[in-house]
């Protein structure tokens, strides 16, 4: 993840206007604080993209039941992908 540096003046209003919010919700720096939210958004982002797919995937058509070799076929993948990534 890329480091981003940011410097918050007080003529702005940052400092006066979210110390005590910062304070309040029990962070020990604005430098927190704003990670923390940083954070939220990309969880936000990402659970967006999780319930894109999932609506796609249940407008996708008719569904069937899961057979043995679908669930053979998902653990065969499953440990492949696990495998590859010990490698790394």
């Amino acid at each position: 993840m890329p480091i981003i540096t940011a410097i918050y003046s007080s003529e702005h209003g940052f400092a006066r206007h979210k110390k005590p919010m910062v304070l309040e919700r029990g962070y020990s720096t604005a430098s927190e604080y704003v990670r923390d939210l940083l954070r939220q958004e990309q969880e936000r982002q990402a659970r967006s993209r999780i319930d894109s797919r999932l609506s796609d995937a249940i407008n996708s058509g008719t569904s069937t039941p899961m057979t043995r070799q679908d669930w053979q076929d998902i653990a065969r993948e499953g440990t492949k992908r696990a495998r590859s990534r010990r490698k790394l």
